[in-house]
């Protein structure tokens, strides 16, 4: 399944005048790092993940349109799936944008 390039646009453009913000491809999509640390991504397994933090991530799966993240059978700490539904506003991408940015930005960097 490809990324969803309407929500990777999307993501570029909030995160446009963010410093040290930068963009791979990797995982079968478009990551957005933040002074080397994973922010968002638009994922090629469907939806966005976004790096929320371990503190957060229980509270945020209860969340309408989100699910944990899982990679080989694993579920990745701190991170959220959020499907399609739960970001297709501009208001509502804007919500993921700034949570994976206010968690990302707080780590040190990389």
């Amino acid at each position: 399944m490809p990324y969803d390039s309407q929500a990777a646009d999307g993501i570029r453009v909030l995160l446009g005048g963010q410093a040290g913000v930068v963009e791979r491809k990797m995982m079968g999509g478009i990551v957005f790092m933040v002074n080397g640390n994973m922010c968002i991504t638009a994922s090629g397994r469907g939806g966005i993940l976004v790096r929320v933090g371990p503190d957060a991530q229980a509270r945020v799966l209860k969340e309408q349109h989100v699910k944990p993240v899982t990679m080989a059978g694993r579920t990745m700490g701190g991170f959220v799936r959020v499907m399609p539904e739960g970001y297709r506003t501009a208001a509502a991408l804007r919500k993921w944008v700034k949570r994976g940015l206010d968690f990302a930005s707080g780590l040190p960097p990389k």
